[in-house]
């Protein structure tokens, strides 16, 4: 199997934003430079399990999610990475989910 170490980087990147802290506070919370954490969120280094691990304890997400892109230990993993990718849309395309949306329940009721 095959590591992507961009990215694992690119995921810590996105949950560190999205809970409000910066590299600065991650670095000193694992007691780490911030050009590591910096390197790390770039694929530049290859991060340990360990480290990985603190990591998603701090930032409140499963281990999985930071390698596989999805938080399997959840029964909803699917409707937390829905929730994570709408909160990062402009409000435009949020309008346009909901369309779609509707569009997808119409078709159900019309199948039923």
């Amino acid at each position: 199997m095959h590591v992507d170490y961009n990215l694992i980087g690119t995921r810590i990147k996105s949950a560190r934003k999205a809970v409000g802290m910066t590299q600065e506070n991650l670095a000193e919370r694992l007691d780490v430079s911030i050009g590591y954490i910096s390197q790390v969120e770039r694929g530049i280094t290859k991060i340990s399990l360990d480290l990985l691990a603190e990591i998603s304890d701090i930032l409140n997400r499963d281990i999985s999610f930071f390698v596989c892109g999805t938080n399997f230990s959840s029964d909803k993993y699917m409707e937390q990475e829905l929730i994570r990718e709408y909160s990062n849309l402009s409000y435009k395309n949020k309008r346009l989910v909901f369309r779609i949306i509707g569009l997808l329940e119409e078709n159900d009721r019309a199948n039923d």
